[in-house]
């Protein structure tokens, strides 16, 4: 049994699989990789957004930001499907702010080739795929938001130790992964895995309660 949490890197992605308490991580090119890389897998959860408006913010997004409270700045109101197939940002903000009153920051406009790379795997991705925020799975994990950044060694350190205290030791990823995974990328990754290991369990909450669908019908909601 594998649960895997996965997160993007600058130039690919990082899986941390959790294997009844044995972790590793592998580093992907392309996410359709994941299946010949884990074929144990189970559940995977994935810090990436799934399933895209045509109008309005995503009630994931919005109801999240809300539980981050302060540090709701950490996860982007997706923006709507046309804003994201712009080609430039400064047309994606006019789309934006015609179908749903707010713009799309650069940050998030980049965010585009991963979220549509994910949108085109999961029909043939090897189980079933959640998304997942780190900064939400880490609220839930230690009873609390996060304050210092998980780019401090502060923040590093809390999130670290809140993984360890869950079985989740990354101190033993070696190899490609570790030269090529951003201590931050690494530690969210380890979140997702926490949060697909609960999914899994049936312990998992969403946000919102009840998902909403977008226009195709797919599922939208952030699970902890």
């Amino acid at each position: 049994m594998a649960v895997v949490g996965v997160d993007g890197c600058k130039d690919g992605w990082i899986a941390v699989v959790n294997r009844g308490g044995e972790i590793s991580a592998n580093y992907l090119e392309r996410i359709d990789e994941l299946g010949d890389v884990v074929e144990d897998a189970e559940v995977i959860a994935i810090d990436i957004p799934i399933g895209l408006l045509a109008e309005g913010a995503r009630r994931a997004d919005m109801e999240g930001r809300r539980e981050l409270a302060r540090r709701q700045s950490t996860l982007y109101v997706v923006a709507v499907r046309a804003a994201l197939e712009a080609p430039s940002h400064e047309e994606a903000t006019r789309i934006s702010k015609a179908t749903s009153g707010f713009g799309i920051s650069r940050q998030s406009f980049a965010l585009k080739s991963k979220i549509f790379e994910v949108e085109r795997w999961l029909c043939d991705a090897p189980c079933p795929v959640y998304e997942v925020h780190p900064e939400l799975s880490f609220k839930e994990m230690v009873g609390s938001v996060v304050d210092s950044s998980k780019k401090s060694w502060a923040g590093m350190t809390v999130r670290r130790r809140a993984l360890l205290r869950e079985g989740i030791d990354l101190d033993r990823v070696v190899g490609e992964v570790g030269d090529r995974a951003a201590s931050d990328d690494m530690l969210d990754a380890g979140a997702a895995a926490w949060s697909a290991g609960r999914i899994l369990e049936g312990r998992a909450r969403c946000i919102p309660s009840t998902p909403e669908r977008s226009p195709s019908g797919r599922e939208i909601a952030i699970w902890v």
